[in-house]
């Protein structure tokens, strides 16, 4: 009863820390149907095919190209229920051809006599998205029942954390590395309240979790200054820019590592949970295990991990870069010329300092929870 009791409190307060946090970073909310022209992005459905000239070429992948001439009802917006003109344009990286009844978004640009035109953005996927995400929860429930629901209430409040609170908050100016150190503590604490409430495991699995985090950002910290490179030097670094000097306050430079930090979170909080779990279940079968024993059955437990969850992250950094991975390849590039690009050196800290957060909260959840456990040390 008392641990129920301390669960309900700590998620209670967690609710009114993320109500807080959430109207603290939100973001003002831009007016654009009042400027004199503006863009929408609105869904619609293909009612007519005016014109179609795309062809398929069989030297791209069998990918087509050319452009439609459609007629498309406008089904969300302020011009809801009319039919506008529309063009697609089709191109193996931009768009494919379309069929009357496809539900599409449209590109809806309105000027200032009035005047508006319409182009086809790309075809409706939140229905089909929808549909995939639903299946994942029926399986997710059906697989893990209860446990398999805690989680997927934790994998909510995991991404509304990281939409409704970092990501405005650093547009808002907040400093890059503590903000997405605080929110992932807040994710940390309020996922293993959930899946185990507040008992000693569980407590365990918190400390060792932030604490591998701590050490995941400072080894990535320690990598960018020895290779030189930083958030300035990703890809996606120069839009950034471009709204840094439109008056977005947003800290480029940690952005590498925070990712770091992001990265390591959920494979640190499932290795954490696992030893503290185990070693929990050890001291029940055998409570006279003294403080060393327990320390070395953890880390038993945890050097079996060590491999899965290192390979599971590099290989997590694999799959997200390997097309641009599969065009260097071709490029035939040489090794200094590789080692020495920045996209390089991104995509290795980045998979190497996850993974010493990983490793190291192994080490500091065994010690944790062998303290915790021992008869010497009690919570």
């Amino acid at each position: 009863m008392k641990n129920k009791i301390l669960t309900a409190a700590v998620l209670f307060v967690a609710v009114i820390l993320f109500v807080i946090g959430y109207f603290l970073a939100k973001a003002p909310e831009e007016n654009t149907i009042d400027a004199e022209e503006y863009a929408e992005y609105e869904k619609g459905e293909v009612t007519m095919i005016i014109s179609d000239n795309s062809v398929q070429n069989p030297d791209e992948d069998d990918s087509w190209r050319g452009e439609q001439a459609m007629h498309v009802k406008i089904t969300s917006g302020q011009y809801k229920g009319q039919t506008m003109l529309a063009t697609n344009y089709i191109g193996p990286l931009y768009g494919d051809p379309l069929e009357v009844g496809d539900n599409v978004v449209l590109i809806i640009s309105t000027y200032a006599n009035g005047d508006h035109t319409a182009e086809v953005y790309e075809y409706d996927r939140s229905t089909p998205i929808w549909i995939v995400v639903g299946l994942f929860l029926l399986i997710a429930v059906a697989v893990g029942g209860k446990t398999g629901a805690k989680s997927l209430v934790s994998l909510v409040i995991t991404l509304l954390s990281v939409f409704l609170i970092l990501i405005p908050a650093l547009l808002k100016g907040a400093a890059t590395l503590p903000m997405t150190l605080l929110v992932c503590a807040y994710i940390t604490v309020v996922t293993m309240t959930i899946l185990g409430g507040i008992q000693k495991k569980s407590l365990c699995a918190m400390a060792g979790t932030v604490m591998g985090i701590v050490f995941a950002m400072a080894f990535g910290l320690l990598a960018q200054s020895m290779t030189r490179v930083s958030g300035l030097r990703t890809e996606e670094a120069e839009p950034l820019l471009q709204l840094l000097n439109t008056g977005t306050p947003i800290g480029i430079r940690g952005l590498l590592v925070a990712g770091v930090i992001i990265c390591s979170l959920g494979a640190s909080m499932d290795t954490t949970m696992g030893i503290s779990s185990s070693m929990t279940e050890i001291h029940t079968a055998n409570p006279s295990l003294s403080f060393m024993e327990l320390f070395r059955s953890g880390m038993n437990v945890g050097r079996d991990m060590v491999g899965t969850m290192t390979t599971t992250l590099v290989l997590a950094v694999l799959g997200g870069s390997f097309v641009q991975i599969l065009y260097f390849y071709t490029l035939g590039l040489s090794y200094n010329y590789l080692t020495s690009t920045p996209y390089f050196s991104v995509e290795i800290i980045s998979a190497v300092a996850s993974s010493v957060g990983v490793i190291l909260s192994i080490p500091l959840t065994a010690l944790v929870s062998a303290f915790a456990l021992s008869r010497k040390g009690k919570l």
